[in-house]
């Protein structure tokens, strides 16, 4: 019988926020045929370039990206549609004799791609608002109590003022009368179109990546954040509600520009914001670690970091 030919490769080089993931995809893009891949849902917007470290021009210049800037930051960007983007870009990379390089922090696009989605209900948008509607006159936490009538634990996971959570939470219980897990365990099966090399930066130190966080927050308020965030609001018609606006750094700006808090007030809530972050992204690597045993972890407070990622890449390639 004839062998089935090898799956072509693509790599995934994931870390937490400012953990060096650019500096390591340019690195590999001086030495790989590579196409950047962007993995992370705040990218996706138009117009949002200091709060999220997006990719300079210069850097954009020195290799193709995708996923950037394809939305107005007034919609929403779901794991369904990035897989869908995601898998079409592979196979256009692959098909130009490029590599696939997918990029970024947000865990939940990498989780989906490779062990696919749940089958969850999709959005109603009159139950949507019915939620809303019911939190703005009762509270978060009100709603927060329902669910934990109707799905106790799924309520124990979530904190009472999670409002993008408990809404969503809330919406599949009662779309389809079951628990949250028994819908989040019918799970739609991943397609194997390429061999996934995952790599993760993982600090040695948290506390220096907590350094770094503070220091590259500082930096983006000298850029102009608080202007961009200002200029958004002028351009766009946006809210605390919206997915874009519930990114780190431009929710509590957006606090900030509604006369809540003061600036310093605001630098600190970002920089603890930006830190849970981390945190949790890192949690997330641990999960990954636990169920794929191909995940090759780095340091990435390591001073040869870029070159061990280049050579963790070149192990797993063909020989030309």
């Amino acid at each position: 019988m004839p062998q089935t030919p090898p799956l072509p490769p693509a790599i995934l080089l994931m870390g937490p926020t400012a953990s060096g993931k650019t500096a390591c995809a340019l690195a590999l893009a001086r030495s790989l045929p590579v196409e950047i891949i962007s993995v992370d849902s705040a990218l996706v917007y138009r117009g949002m370039d200091i709060g999220t470290a997006k990719p300079t021009a210069e850097e954009r210049a020195a290799c193709p990206h995708h996923l950037i800037d394809i939305l107005s930051p007034e919609y929403a960007y779901s794991a369904a549609r990035f897989c869908m983007d995601a898998r079409r870009l592979m196979g256009e990379i692959t098909a130009r004799g490029r590599i696939p390089l997918l990029v970024g922090g947000t865990m939940l696009y990498y989780k989906a791609l490779r062990e696919g989605l749940s089958d969850l209900p999709e959005a109603d948008p009159a139950l949507r608002r019915e939620i809303e509607d019911a939190a703005a006159r009762d509270g978060w936490p009100a709603l927060h109590a329902e669910l934990a009538r109707l799905d106790p634990d799924a309520a124990a996971r979530l904190e009472p003022k999670d409002a993008q959570r408990i809404q969503r939470a809330l919406e599949i219980v009662r779309l389809t009368g079951q628990p949250l897990a028994a819908s989040y365990g019918r799970r739609e099966s991943a397609v194997d179109t390429h061999r996934l090399i995952p790599l993760a930066l993982t600090p040695s130190d948290r506390a220096v990546l907590h350094a770094r966080i503070e220091r590259r927050f500082d930096a983006m308020l000298l850029a102009g954040f608080v202007d961009e965030v200002e200029t958004l609001r002028r351009h766009y018609r946006l809210d605390a509600s919206l997915p874009s606006m519930r990114c780190v750094g431009y929710r509590q700006a957006l606090e900030y520009l509604e006369g809540h808090c003061s600036l310093a007030t605001f630098r600190d809530k970002g920089i603890f914001a930006t830190r849970q972050l981390a945190k949790r992204q890192i949690t997330w690597q641990r999960n990954f670690r636990e169920n794929w045993g191909d995940l090759v972890e780095m340091d990435c407070l390591h001073p040869e970091l870029e070159r061990q990622v280049l050579d963790a890449v070149l192990a797993q390639l063909p020989v030309a």
